[in-house]
């Protein structure tokens, strides 16, 4: 496969963008080679400057639920663009897809539209300090959330102690004010809570996990963290960043029967556009300004552009939720093929899913926590990785993403990407 054309891009890309790329993982320094630079993409497929065709599991990390380029979703922001790209003023489109939204959530009755999941979560946790007069955010580690100063916070020494901060540029004291704990540990969530619940403004989780790979959440986990914010009157905030409108209509919040006070949503709600979106209870949300003293702004937000685009994937989705069934047989699919492959050639993996999320996991021990996704094996995922691309499958360039299928891979995708998985198996 030659990329010759895509390293003369990186290198040059070198000379203007840190690191080459706009978003670190992008640069496939895990994987120890050179990005693709993409030069289009329609349906399953990606396509890069080198003339390389691939089938994608990526999708823009996850909204790309219809496929890339659906016709429908693309017509509607080309009828909006010619009516001009941004005004900085309210427009009927952005009610319109709120609307959708909170008929469509359960817990959902006001959505404040925003331009990313980072922004989305960042207003979050601003709201439910607001809310509550709290500081104190507890979320867990392995589960990412943007990169927002209070959010990018590793885990401390013990499993009930405040964090550190993970990123240069982001001072201590912001780290003081977050305890991260593991996820799906139910003993010590508990006694964090006996501790700092009473100055405990919010936890904030991803109801599925998805940036450690797919990291599922065991029976009661999310039941326990809503018990012990109403005991403590504290918020409960579920990033639906990467589950909303995937995992179901409805997302995790109606596939586990949640009960949030904040919910977060990312780019699927604008069918892959710069968009995001934070909606909640009536009286949680109405402490934004300018109804209530928490204030958040954006001149972008609601543009008429991610607007369209959004109306016209949520209404696509809500005509056809066979959608939902078709990608869990899917999922169903190439979960036991990789499973087959893997055990024939002796390769210890494990596979965490659910519907059209998948993880593969290079160990042989149950991935259920941050700690237990980082004893798999990246020497292995990293030599994986690079003979799936070199058989046309495009995956994330890291063992802790998660493969995202789509309403337009077809099961020729699927046979094409087993057999290719069949043979990287031998290898291994």
């Amino acid at each position: 496969m030659n990329t010759e054309k895509s390293k003369t891009a990186f290198n040059k890309a070198k000379k203007y963008i840190p690191g080459g790329v706009n978003s670190p993982v992008r640069a496939f320094a895990s994987v120890g080679t050179h990005p693709l630079f993409i030069a289009g993409a329609n349906g399953s497929r990606i396509y890069d400057i080198d003339g390389n065709e691939f089938i994608d599991y990526v999708g823009s990390w996850g909204p790309i639920f219809l496929g890339h380029a659906k016709k429908c979703v693309t017509d509607a922001v080309k009828t909006a663009a010619d009516n001009g790209l941004s005004f900085g003023a309210p427009c009927i489109a952005e009610t319109e897809l709120a609307q959708r939204i909170c008929d469509i959530v359960p817990c959902v009755d006001k959505v404040r539209m925003v331009n990313s999941g980072t922004e989305a979560t960042m207003s979050a946790l601003r709201l439910a300090r607001g809310y509550t007069g709290r500081d104190i955010i507890i979320k867990f580690e392995g589960c990412y959330h943007g990169h927002s100063d209070s959010l990018l916070i590793k885990a401390g020494s013990g499993a009930a102690t405040f964090g550190s901060a993970s990123s240069a540029g982001v001072p201590e004291e912001f780290a003081k004010y977050t305890i991260v704990l593991p996820y799906n540990d139910v003993d010590a969530l508990e006694r964090t809570f006996e501790k700092y619940g009473n100055k405990t403004a919010a936890v904030i989780v991803e109801p599925v996990a998805g940036n450690m790979g797919v990291v599922l959440p065991e029976n009661g986990f999310l039941q326990k963290i809503r018990s012990l914010t109403k005991k403590y009157d504290s918020i409960f905030i579920v990033d639906e960043v990467m589950t909303g409108f995937r995992l179901s209509l409805s997302g995790a919040i109606g596939l586990f029967g949640l009960d949030a006070d904040i919910i977060t949503f990312g780019k699927i709600i604008g069918g892959g556009m710069p968009v995001g979106a934070y909606g909640g209870k009536k009286a949680v949300m109405d402490f934004v300004s300018p109804s209530g003293p928490v204030y958040q702004a954006g001149t972008l937000s609601g543009n008429p552009l991610a607007m369209a685009a959004g109306n016209t994937q949520i209404k696509y989705l809500q005509e056809h939720t066979e959608i939902y069934d078709e990608v869990e047989k899917k999922g169903e699919y190439l979960e036991k093929e990789f499973k087959s492959a893997a055990k024939k050639n002796g390769v210890d993996i494990c596979i965490n899913r659910i519907g059209s999320m998948l993880s593969i996991f290079f160990t042989d021990k149950a991935v259920v926590d941050f700690d237990s996704a980082c004893g798999s094996d990246t020497e292995k995922f990293k030599k994986y990785f690079n003979e799936m691309l070199r058989r046309g499958i495009y995956l994330a360039p890291s063992q802790f993403e998660s493969v995202f299928l789509s309403d337009a891979h077809t099961y020729e995708d699927l046979k094409k990407t087993a057999r290719a998985f069949s043979e990287v198996m031998k290898i291994l």
